[in-house]
């Protein structure tokens, strides 16, 4: 009898998710599991590929035990994961041969500089979807070509694997015996084609990655491998589907038709628009990238990507010592008026769309000595949505489209005042899902799909509303704190 049971990972920036849907596409159980962050110099962010394989496996084995059944009631398993986060590890030892580096960190920043790749930028962009910066995979392994003794030898001679997180975790969990990727990973690297859908020999070469250390790359539907007693389980589970942590939003938000749009939460702030079979290229800073290719039938998308949002509370919280928790934020501005003038630009990894500068850094401006923690914790939460607004005035602009409501997932989604700033600020209404993890939503329904345990024309009946959010601010008072906004940005930039 086949399982009626779907497992779903969902590697994150901060920590490791593990949920159990049942055949109706609930929420039976879930497991949650942070990891520690790496800083060894300004602006370079690391993890450590072990301990993110070890904080998955017992979320795993946690969200199984709470789901009380056991690893033969599983069809199958779903992944999604941060995207251009890059491991190097030994095919043979199957250890990693440097710490992962972190789609946040700013490393590469000089090498982007160089005028080869600046020569490039146009083709990377016509090619890739992506413009050229440190966040995205292909410079990172450049990186570790160049800092890794005798990596390049053993790249050369297949002895060595790159992989984004979803390939390094299909590697652990199959054994050694998957070294694969899906085409919306791939589409994040600086290195695939999105058009011909390919590794690009050009870029390839640009970047001097030698192609037998890449993984295969297949739809984001496809049959991964299987898993290996290595990983804890007693049954050899097909790995359905897998997806970049983004593009599985918009489908756990139900975003299937084009002009349909999402914004996720998270560590950082990603606002994707579905532009169906066609690819935009943007002129203004948005990134053009595959949301999915199921049986060879591929839907691009416009992506905005801001590094820093929950980061932000995470940073006042941890550094700071101004929170207890980050979801404290809510109840400490609770009858605060405004931020009295005070504005957070938390540029902390540079800033991403539209600007697209790593040089810039993080910067609180506007104090008096009126200002205090509050404020500032008010000016973080609004930063969230006037990056976002950055973001979605550029989306609209070259979309073409008039764009009513927002689908908004990720835990900072959950603070009731970051969302009606949000709405008030951009001017549309804002829909909450009950379940706001549509990341891992997007995991268990593609592998659910995938493994014929859903139909794809009920996945809509899944999706239930929490609360809608509209515009109330009037327009002069939402121009005029943009305003200060935008100011505060150019003094980040420090140009």
């Amino acid at each position: 009898m086949m399982g009626k049971y779907i497992l779903a990972i969902d590697q994150g920036t901060t920590g490791s998710r593990a949920f159990v849907f049942d055949n109706r596409g609930r929420v039976v159980s879930k497991s949650y599991q942070e990891f520690r962050q790496y800083y060894p110099k300004p602006g370079w962010v690391e993890h450590d590929a072990e301990e993110i394989w070890e904080s998955c496996l017992k979320v795993v084995s946690s969200a199984i035990r709470l789901a009380k059944i056991n690893s033969q009631d599983i069809r199958a398993i779903g992944i999604t994961n941060q995207r251009e986060t890059t491991v190097v590890w030994d095919r043979k030892t199957s250890r990693p041969m440097h710490r992962a580096i972190v789609w946040q960190c700013r490393r590469t920043s000089e090498m982007c500089r160089l005028p080869k790749f600046q020569k490039a930028r146009s083709v990377i962009q016509k090619k890739t979807g992506l413009l050229l910066d440190p966040y995205f995979s292909g410079t990172k392994m450049r990186w570790f070509l160049e800092h890794v003794p005798g990596l390049k030898a053993k790249a050369n001679a297949s002895q060595a694997a790159f992989g984004t997180i979803d390939s390094w975790l299909i590697w652990k969990l199959t054994g050694g015996q998957s070294h694969v990727t899906d085409m919306t990973n791939a589409s994040r690297t600086m290195l695939f084609n999105i058009h011909t859908k390919e590794w690009d020999t050009e870029l390839l070469q640009l970047f001097g990655v030698p192609p037998s250390a890449l993984a295969k790359v297949l739809n984001s539907g496809s049959v991964f491998g299987l898993t290996a007693k290595t990983a804890g389980l007693s049954s050899r589970i097909p790995i359905h589907g897998v997806r970049g942590d983004q593009q599985a939003a918009l489908y756990g938000q139900g975003c299937f038709d084009p002009g349909s749009i999402k914004n996720t939460y998270g560590t950082g702030c990603f606002m994707v628009l579905n532009t169906g079979h066609k690819s935009v290229l943007s002129k203004n800073g948005l990134l053009t990238t595959l949301a999915c290719d199921v049986n060879g039938q591929p839907v691009y998308a416009l992506e905005g990507a801001v590094f820093i949002a929950g980061a932000a509370m995470q940073w006042l919280r941890d550094e700071l010592g101004c929170l207890k928790t980050s979801s404290d934020s809510e109840r400490m501005i609770r009858g605060l008026k405004n931020t009295n003038g005070v504005y957070f630009v938390p540029a902390f990894t540079g800033l991403g769309a539209p600007y697209w500068d790593d040089q810039a850094r993080g910067i609180i401006c506007g104090l008096t000595r009126g200002a205090n923690v509050r404020h500032i914790i008010r000016a973080a939460l609004e930063s969230i949505a006037y990056q976002t607004k950055d973001v979605f005035e550029i989306m609209i602009k070259e979309c073409g489209l008039k764009i009513k409501a927002i689908s908004v997932d990720g835990g900072a989604c959950q603070n009731d005042f970051l969302m009606q700033f949000q709405s008030d600020v951009l001017g549309v209404k804002i829909h909450r899902p009950q379940n706001v993890d549509s990341t891992v939503l997007g995991a268990a329904y593609l592998a659910g799909v995938s493994a014929q345990l859903y139909e794809p024309r009920k996945l809509s009946q899944f999706l239930k509303k929490d609360a809608v959010f509209s515009p109330k601010m009037p327009v002069s008072e939402v121009s005029s704190k943009y305003e200060g906004w935008r100011q505060a940005v150019n003094r980040a930039r420090f140009k």
